[in-house]
């Protein structure tokens, strides 16, 4: 089967990093972009160049180090932001600038108090002048999410004929529902002049939850680059997550869509940048999160004792997670218990499991979760009861 490419553009180092709290040093950053590059990566936006001298200095030591994916720098559509990005990108293998400016009307009006003709010539002169440093530019339409289409069309267009090779279309508060941001991307597919010629990237929030969904909407609508974080760290509720959508693309093959991304290092990628940056990955977490294959329903955990794929549709081995794990709580029944007592050296027959199940429920609803230590104890109050019936 035929399959097409989708970039991924990961910008947990910028978008990722601006979450409070997640400062990282330009040390860490360097050992997460390392990692990021042995992924497979197709782009890391390494920082926003002008923004701080550490963030230059990041920008400028990640372009040094990495080896296969682009190294990206941030602008704004003002002139000194694109030319410190250039000074910092300077030892880049593959240098992109990322450059652009606001195009809803909530931006123009507030943010820029500017106007539609004005904002379409600045895109223009910003994608110029980054084109004078680098061949690869990329041009963000900042809130695209709630730009009406056909300026957006516009904005996109002049970007386009001034250079840009990569069209970013934000959904910057998250607002949009997948159809409507399906929709949008179709729109500019069908609506932009040259758009055979450049790539159509997603870079989606989750304010509303969405942010995976959107994306997937965007590249089966003719996108194919998604900006995405590890963990869908980023401002606010986040962006979209990089492991979601790189296992989503494996898990539907129909979909004739493919990455680079080696998805057995995604677990351990997620546990570095988590405890780098020193952010919580939620238990229930897609794909990387503790309970992702976790199962602690007796009814599940039958299921998945006798066929993995009752109940789970990823391999975790796929994602660099050891095993599925049985959880016995209250809710387990007796199966998960022979399964983890086996595993413990207790081979039980079916009478003996018949007794120790009573007394595993006596000591599960005293406690959330029963440790495999706990089984030792539970087979020894069993055998003291044995021996003393006897």
């Amino acid at each position: 089967m035929r399959t097409e490419k989708v970039e991924i553009f990961d910008t947990t180092l910028r978008d990722g990093e601006q979450v409070p709290g997640c400062k990282l040093n330009t040390e860490q950053k360097l050992k997460i972009a390392a990692r990021l590059d042995e992924l497979g990566v197709d782009v890391i936006e390494a920082g926003f160049p002008v923004s701080s001298p550490g963030d230059f200095k990041s920008v400028t030591e990640i372009s040094k180090l990495v080896k296969n994916a682009s190294v990206c720098g941030l602008t704004r559509a003002v002139k000194n932001d694109i030319k410190v990005a250039a000074d910092a990108l300077k030892y880049a293998r593959k240098p992109r600038i990322h450059t652009g400016i606001g195009t809803s009307d909530s931006h123009i009006k507030y943010k820029f108090k500017s106007s539609r003709p004005e904002i379409i010539e600045r895109a223009g002169e910003a994608v110029a002048y980054a084109k004078t440093f680098v061949d690869d530019v990329e041009f963000y339409a900042e809130d695209a999410g709630r730009t009406e289409n056909e300026f957006l069309a516009k904005v996109c267009t002049e970007a386009v004929k001034n250079g840009a090779t990569v069209l970013n279309i934000p959904d910057t508060t998250g607002y949009c529902l997948p159809e409507e941001y399906g929709k949008k991307i179709k729109y500019l597919k069908e609506n932009v002049v040259g758009i055979e010629n450049v790539i159509i990237s997603c870079h989606c929030h989750n304010d509303l939850g969405l942010a995976t969904a959107n994306a997937i909407a965007g590249i089966t609508n003719g996108a194919r680059q998604i900006e995405c974080t590890i963990n869908g760290i980023g401002e606010r509720a986040g962006n979209t997550a990089l492991e979601e959508v790189v296992m989503i693309l494996k898990q539907h093959p129909y979909l004739q869509l493919n990455t680079d991304i080696n998805p057995q290092l995604l677990y351990d990628t997620s546990l570095m940048v988590s405890r780098e940056m020193g952010m919580f990955v939620q238990p229930n977490k897609a794909i990387v999160g503790a309970n992702a294959f976790a199962h602690s329903s007796g009814i599940h955990q039958d299921g998945v004792i006798k066929n993995r794929e009752t109940y789970e549709i990823i391999d975790p081995a796929d994602v660099g997670v050891t095993e599925s794990a049985i959880v016995l709580t209250a809710r387990s029944g007796r199966a998960a218990l022979a399964y983890k007592a086996k595993k413990m050296g207790y081979n039980l027959t079916k009478l003996e499991l018949d007794i120790v199940y009573s007394e595993f429920l006596n000591f599960a609803d005293e406690k959330k979760e029963v440790a495999d230590n706990d089984i030792h104890i539970i087979m020894e109050l069993y055998r003291r009861n044995s021996r003393a019936i006897a």
